[in-house]
C-alpha cells in the first residue's frame, strides 16, 4: 500500500502548497504531531468550518509558517481549505 511519509517524493512535496495561501507546505514533525494529537484529545482543535476534530492524526502537512495544518489519510494529503486546522 502506498505511505505518504515514506515513499512521498521531494519533487512532489515541492510542489503542495495550503490552497488558501499558496504557502509551502511540510511533513509535520513528530514532536509537532504529538501536541496537536493532545489538543485534540481534550477537544481544542477546531477545523477552518468550526468542526471540532475528534480523530487524532497519524500524518500531517504543515506550512511552513506554522500557521496551518492538513491532515493526512491513508497516505493522501486533505487540501481542503475548510478542512485544514488554523494554529494559535
Amino acid at each position: 500500500s502506498f505511505c505518504f511519509s515514506t515513499e512521498i517524493s521531494l519533487s512532489f512535496l515541492k510542489v503542495l502548497r495550503c490552497p488558501k495561501t499558496q504557502a509551502p507546505v511540510e511533513l509535520m514533525a513528530a514532536e509537532e504531531l504529538a501536541q496537536l494529537n493532545r489538543a485534540i484529545g481534550e477537544g481544542k482543535v477546531k477545523q477552518v468550518d468550526g468542526a471540532v476534530v475528534k480523530k487524532p492524526l497519524t500524518e500531517a502537512l504543515i506550512t511552513r509558517d506554522r500557521k496551518t495544518v492538513y491532515r493526512i489519510d491513508d497516505g493522501i494529503p486533505i487540501l481542503v481549505i475548510e478542512q485544514g486546522f488554523a494554529l494559535a
